[in-house]
């Protein structure tokens, strides 16, 4: 029987990754902050994962088979996690995220183009990049880029720069054998889904209010929750290292995803053109980083469709918006 750790586990995708592979025979355990109790028959253990001592207080002589790290965000947690569970576990897979290819927030991007205006201009074409492979960005290669002096890095940048600085310690000089999931936008699940991006569509389009994008947005990658989970207990099966991206099949972008919000709320959407600089919608970009699945595919695993989940995905949202509204 495989013995799993899950560090975080407790909400969406996470939770799915923790009963699909208890149900699958492994001894699953959680580790987390006390914030929500597992599911029937799996292990418990609190900790704070910044707290070294009491990490391995927590831990005690414990040993497992996979670590799967759904919350490591900086590198502070990453190097904790690399001290504390070397000579622990056969496999180590962090969960890491699209945003750590995003220009914008890159320390060097000249080959990105700023936007798909700026792309025609120079090339007389509005021809979309092809999509970002692993081996386009090697973070133990990048350098660290502090933010501005005296200004507070943004949100995006903090994350993404924290995703490839966590990255960046576990390949640098590997512990245990390590893989890197490179997560593309998560959908599904209706209330489950809390950070509301897919929401923001269906509420908006609905309610009949413009939804804001840029003049010539990139199309973006996206999986399904249950995708994304089944994805991370494939992971954890297999024995490649290294950094691997997960997304469904067909990028597409904001206006295509309006386009499949508005044919399931009966309504059309209304846009707003926002200007250079200007804050858009949670999927209008633009600048191009969505990803290729070909390393994950060739590997053995068999990606979805956008296509084929996305009117579900869209129909459990827009339900739980009016459900929202009905109860106001």
């Amino acid at each position: 029987m495989k013995r799993i750790l899950v560090i975080g586990g407790s909400r969406y995708f996470g939770k799915t990754l923790v009963t699909r592979a208890r149900d699958a025979g492994a001894r699953v355990t959680v580790l987390n902050r006390g914030s929500a109790a597992p599911p029937p028959g799996v292990g418990r253990l609190v900790a704070d994962r910044e707290d070294e001592a009491g990490l391995r207080a927590a831990l005690g002589s414990r040993g497992f088979d996979v670590v799967v790290d759904q919350v490591c965000y900086t590198p502070l947690q990453a190097a904790v996690a690399r001290r504390v569970f070397a000579g622990r576990t056969g496999r180590y897979v962090m969960t890491s995220t699209m945003e750590v290819y995003d220009p914008a927030t890159l320390p060097a991007r000249p080959h990105f183009p700023a936007s798909a205006s700026a792309a025609a201009t120079a090339t007389g074409t509005a021809t979309a990049p092809a999509p970002v492979t692993e081996a386009s960005l090697d973070p133990a290669r990048l350098p660290l880029v502090p933010a501005a002096p005296g200004r507070a890095p943004g949100p995006a940048y903090a994350y993404a720069e924290g995703k490839r600085q966590a990255e960046a310690v576990f390949l640098r000089e590997p512990a245990f054998p390590y893989v890197g999931v490179r997560a593309a936008h998560v959908l599904g699940g209706g209330p489950a889904e809390f950070t509301g991006r897919l929401a923001h569509y269906a509420d908006r389009i609905g309610a009949g209010s413009p939804v804001a994008v840029h003049e010539a947005p990139y199309a973006t990658s996206f999986i399904h929750y249950r995708e994304m989970a089944e994805f991370l207990h494939w992971a954890a099966e297999q024995t490649f290292t290294g950094t691997v991206n997960a997304a469904s099949h067909g990028a597409l972008d904001v206006i295509a995803l309006c386009e499949a919000v508005a044919e399931r709320v009966g309504r059309s959407p209304r846009y707003r053109v926002v200007g250079p600089g200007a804050a858009a919608s949670p999927f209008s970009f633009n600048r191009a980083y969505a990803m290729d699945n070909g390393r994950a595919s060739a590997l053995g695993f068999r990606f979805g469709r956008v296509a084929d989940w996305l009117p579900g995905a869209i129909a459990e949202t827009a339900e739980a918006t009016v459900t929202g509204r009905a109860a106001l």
